[in-house]
């Protein structure tokens, strides 16, 4: 499936998706969509439970610097443990949580290091499903 970008003659199709499980049990996914031309990736995020639609029409933008990534509380189960995010290079990062509760923490080459949150990058996952509960692989 494509789909014609609003600024010009770029497509952009369905690329693949990432299914965030814990336990073995999918608590939701990211859909990724990519241009033919540039292989700009965007995402959004689809987590069990949540019926509501995004803020956003269109294909969501990320700035070249940033890349997409998942990130994971460490303290939370079920649906409401992970966000979809536009991650960092290094330094503090913000985001609000599925709660929509502000949250910094520091990133050191595009992945979170924190005691209560860790991440996964979108673009080396796709098309995987990514087990939650146990924290990051080592």
């Amino acid at each position: 499936m494509t789909t014609s970008d609003p600024t010009g003659g770029d497509k952009v199709a369905y690329f693949g998706v990432i299914n965030v499980n814990e336990n073995g049990r999918t608590i939701g996914s990211v859909d990724i969509w990519r241009s033919l031309l540039t292989k700009e990736m965007f995402c959004e995020e689809k987590r069990l439970g949540i019926l509501e639609i995004v803020d956003y029409i269109g294909m969501p933008r990320i700035d070249k610097e940033k890349k997409w990534a998942v990130a994971i509380s460490r303290k939370r189960a079920g649906h409401m443990r992970w966000r979809l995010v536009k991650l960092v290079r290094e330094g503090k990062f913000k985001f609000t949580d599925a709660d929509d509760k502000p949250i910094e923490v520091e990133v050191k080459d595009f992945s979170i290091n924190d005691a209560e949150w860790w991440s996964f990058l979108v673009e080396k996952n796709v098309n995987r499903n990514m087990e939650v509960a146990d924290g990051p692989k080592k």
